[in-house]
């Protein structure tokens, strides 16, 4: 928590459970039930109330309907979780015959934003060109914010995501305005177009005082201009699962990138076993201090037998080092595995 925030009583950041309409393809391996079992149910409320800071889990079974949230609807940050809903709309842009993957782009310098960005080393004077469907894939599995903000400009821009967010009947998202102006507007700073490539933003940031940036970043977490509750998320990848958000090309092309990233490799992946798969989209905002905000793992898991839960696991702020977060993330895998198994 940021310094003289006093965390919620736990009795106000209850363990929900909701029942949904199951999907029409079930499982053939166990029979259906209707409710998440008291192991998972207890396993989230046990990980919700023992972890020390802000933190929202939410499982989403797919094919049976049900809801096992921990905090599920307050909004939190998603960092570059985001960047999913950027590529829900440039994949939707392509089944609507406005894109196509094989577009040529060409990157320039003043396209470059700020933090992860590794297309930045091969950026030269005279640009560099590349695809749509490169950038996607850069940004997807590599989480490369220049990618990112690139692509957002070629499906509109935040107004344009929000859209397809409320068309697609995503409740509980919202897209933030992109990389410079949240990562700038989280310290206090406007984005200025001359720190393209990131480091007049560092400068600016060094030159700010401790008192400036937390009072930033206290006003962030308590209203995230990119905040996504946890079950809002789920019900996203829910949808995107069930074909219900793009041609079925499309949610096949957008899932594999998924499970090709690299990113976040301990996080929920950590509690995998043989069998079992992880589409998935990480994110992971600025520290201050002790004080790490926006550290995130959501995605897509399938059982062996084909069984799919949606997961989305969002710490908004945290004094907890990387591999107590990276426990928790894995753990929440852990016990949906468990439950399968019973």
């Amino acid at each position: 928590m940021p310094a003289g925030r006093q965390p919620l009583p736990r009795s106000s950041v209850p363990i929900t459970v909701q029942t949904t309409a199951p999907a029409a393809r079930l499982p053939t391996r166990r029979p259906s039930r209707a409710q998440p079992s008291a192991d998972l149910l207890n396993t989230i409320q046990a990980l919700g109330t023992g972890f020390k800071g802000e933190v929202g889990i939410s499982v989403r079974d797919i094919d049976e309907g049900w809801v096992v949230a921990w905090d599920g609807d307050r909004p939190r940050p998603q960092q570059s979780v985001s960047k999913l809903w950027v590529a829900i709309a440039v994949m939707d842009a392509v089944d609507r015959g406005r894109l196509s993957l094989a577009d040529p782009v060409t990157v320039t310098r003043t396209d470059l934003t700020l933090f992860h960005q590794p297309i930045r080393a091969l950026v030269g004077k005279d640009g560099y060109k590349a695809t749509i469907g490169e950038l996607l894939r850069g940004a997807m599995t590599r989480s490369d914010n220049t990618c990112n903000d690139v692509l957002l400009g070629r499906v509109g821009g935040p107004v344009a995501v929000n859209r397809i967010l409320a068309a697609k009947g995503i409740a509980g998202v919202k897209f933030g305005p992109g990389e410079r102006q949240l990562q700038a507007r989280t310290v206090g700073l406007e984005w200025r177009p001359e720190w393209a490539g990131g480091w007049g933003f560092l400068k600016a940031r060094a030159a700010m005082s401790y008192e400036a940036r937390d009072r930033a970043l206290r006003r962030y977490l308590a209203a995230p201009i990119d905040g996504a509750s946890a079950n809002g998320i789920t019900l996203g990848l829910s949808l995107l699962a069930q074909g219900k958000l793009l041609s079925a090309r499309s949610t096949a092309s957008l899932l594999a990138l998924m499970r090709s990233s690299k990113t976040g490799p301990l996080r929920l992946k950590s509690g995998l076993r043989p069998g079992w798969t992880l589409a998935h989209k990480t994110g992971t905002g600025q520290d201050l201090g002790s004080l790490s905000t926006g550290y995130n793992d959501v995605g897509l898991l399938i059982a062996p037998n084909g069984h799919r839960y949606a997961v989305a696991v969002l710490i908004a702020s945290t004094r907890q080092p990387i591999p107590v977060r990276m426990r928790l993330m894995g753990d929440v895998t852990r016990a949906i595995v468990a439950s399968e198994r019973r």
